[in-house]
């Protein structure tokens, strides 16, 4: 039984692919449609850059869903995989919406319209400058969760942003609210890494982000996705198009789940967990989460021609 993942903002890289949009014709296609959909060439951001406005989140989401999608139908089109074999489709933030267009819940072109909205209005929530992340390392949730307590006195909002894996938490919120937890940190011992995002997702301050995206997401057209969707707000499997929608608008201010989403997928039969996407982030936080399974990263045509000889054993 497998599992297909979807990768979120930090895996974005200039000339992410470019191995598949050499080679087929079907990603030529796809990154052109993307073009005309958004107006402007996202096509040359990612083949090309500048890497610094690739970065920009309004760039980087729609981005990420080209390339996801590109590979997805590369291994459905060009090398007939057989997706009967997957459970569970799962995306990590903004990897949702890739999750949603290939179970065929949601157009390729409204994803992009909406990811487009999503980041401009993430980036918009905050002030540049006035909101931090950092990642906490070593240390699991439950336990900054507590530390997170000491804070809730103090004005400012400090909040879990993504559960990732085990030892692997973000902390998302006001630049002077993370920097005062920080030094709690310092003086616990515990590792923390300043992340280079231009704004604090996933906590209280998107909100504004959230009802600005409300009836953006309520007035588009879903359906019923082919397989389930373990979403980030719950980490349970979704199938019903409305409770979806809700989840999407709930996920800009929430904590991405993603831990127990794939402890879940895995007490739930899952042994094959496959990223498709650019890098290979989601891959090693399944690693460090559950044991006994194997990992595939696929976003090169190497990669899916190896993934093909490793299913057949």
């Amino acid at each position: 039984m497998s599992a297909l993942l979807f990768p979120g903002q930090g895996s974005q890289v200039v000339g992410m692919g470019s191995d598949l949009y050499k080679n087929f014709e079907l990603v030529k296609k796809i990154f052109k449609q993307a073009d005309e959909k958004l107006n402007y060439p996202i096509s040359k951001l990612i083949l090309e850059g500048p890497e610094d406005k690739l970065q920009l989140t309004k760039n980087t989401q729609p981005a990420i869903l080209t390339v996801s999608y590109s590979i997805f139908n590369v291994l459905k089109e060009e090398f007939n995989y057989n997706f009967d074999i997957f459970k569970y489709f799962a995306g990590h933030s903004l990897g949702e919406y890739s999750a949603l267009v290939c179970s065929n819940s949601i157009s390729f072109n409204d994803a992009l319209y909406l990811l487009h909205e999503r980041g401009k209005a993430m980036q918009d929530a905050v002030p540049v400058g006035k909101g931090s992340m950092i990642a906490v390392l070593g240390v699991k949730s439950d336990e900054i969760e507590e530390l997170l307590k000491f804070k809730k006195e103090e004005k400012g909002i400090c909040e879990i942003a993504n559960d990732n894996a085990d030892g692997q938490v973000i902390v998302s919120g006001n630049t002077e609210s993370i920097k005062s937890f920080n030094t709690l940190l310092k003086e616990k011992k515990i590792k923390s890494i300043p992340l280079k995002v231009s704004a604090p997702f996933h906590c209280s301050l998107m909100k504004p982000a959230a009802k600005i995206m409300e009836d953006k997401i309520k007035n588009t057209k879903f359906n019923k996705p082919l397989f389930k969707i373990v979403n980030n707000v719950t980490a349970d499997p979704e199938d019903d198009p409305n409770t979806i929608k809700k989840l999407l608008i709930d996920q800009i201010f929430s904590t991405v789940r993603w831990r127990e989403s794939i402890i879940k997928m895995s007490q739930n039969g899952v042994k094959n967990f496959i990223e498709i996407g650019p890098g290979k982030a989601l891959t090693g936080m399944v690693k460090r989460t559950v044991k006994e399974v194997n990992c595939f990263s696929i976003n090169s045509i190497i990669d899916i021609k190896n993934l093909t000889n490793e299913l057949k054993k």
